[in-house]
């Protein structure tokens, strides 16, 4: 993702490809971004406070696009990417906070390969953080083997938050 400080992705710009929780130290403002892969949640404040807004890849020329306020941009967390299939295959589910039940918020049982590129995850076998569960750290998994799984099923999945 890639914030500007002036409207029409021009003047000064920061680039980010993780989570930061003070835009503000790299930049006056934002007035446009943009997002060359996977999804973001930007919040108006920093520590990941405020309003929020939810931007996938896409170019976003002004605040308005992104349905801001104001151009007020503080803070951002990268979403990860969960595939329905193997190889990133099928339907994408973007996961912002932690999940007790994939069957509720999703309608699938199984999850066969995601894409992480900040934060610690756990996926737990059961819903509501139940059974065997996996360490999911940055990085692409194209199978559910590739994290260690030993099937695809995902039941419920939890950030680990740094304190």
């Amino acid at each position: 993702i890639i914030f500007y400080e002036d409207n029409n992705f021009s003047g000064h710009h920061f680039e980010c490809c993780n989570d930061c929780e003070d835009l503000l130290s790299q930049l006056n403002c934002c007035n446009s971004i943009k997002v060359e892969s996977g999804c973001f949640m930007i919040y108006e404040k920093p520590h990941y406070s405020g309003n929020q807004y939810y931007l996938k890849r896409g170019e976003y020329p002004d605040f308005h696009h992104w349905m801001g306020v104001n151009e007020s941009v503080s803070s951002c967390r990268y979403i990860p990417t969960l595939y329905e299939r193997i190889e990133f295959g099928g339907q994408v589910m973007d996961l912002v906070d932690d999940c007790p039940c994939v069957m509720d918020r999703f309608h699938i049982n199984d999850i066969f390969s995601c894409n992480v590129t900040n934060g610690n995850w756990l996926f737990y076998e059961h819903p509501n953080y139940r059974g065997r569960m996996y360490l999911i750290r940055p990085g692409e998994y194209k199978r559910f083997s590739e994290w260690g799984g030993r099937s695809a099923r995902v039941g419920s999945i939890k950030r680990i938050m740094d304190y």
